[in-house]
């Protein structure tokens, strides 16, 4: 376990300390930009002034992508799906911790 790097992400103007793996910490980072990009858009395109309503369109937003491409994918190509899951379910652990 010694092998995780302790990362901080913002999400919201709030800091999350996390303990990921090196070969997370791109994706998660990115992961976090694009979330970031997203409420920006949403916050400038809608009036709304509580960031958990801002985050919360944000999930429906991705989750919404992410039924489409399910309904959209052949049966062979489920790994990228299997990947975002298992990432969410590695952040998940993490934030228990803290």
């Amino acid at each position: 376990m010694s092998d995780l790097l302790k990362i901080k992400l913002t999400i919201a103007n709030r800091v999350y300390p996390l303990s990921v793996a090196p070969e997370q910490e791109a994706s998660l980072r990115a992961s976090a930009k694009k979330i970031e990009a997203t409420i920006l858009q949403l916050e400038k395109n809608y009036a709304v002034r509580d960031k958990q309503d801002v985050l919360a369109m944000c999930a429906l937003q991705y989750a919404a992508q992410l039924e489409q491409m399910k309904t959209n994918e052949s049966p062979q190509s489920d790994d990228p799906h299997e990947k975002v899951k298992e990432l969410i379910d590695m952040i998940e652990v993490h934030l228990a911790a803290y």
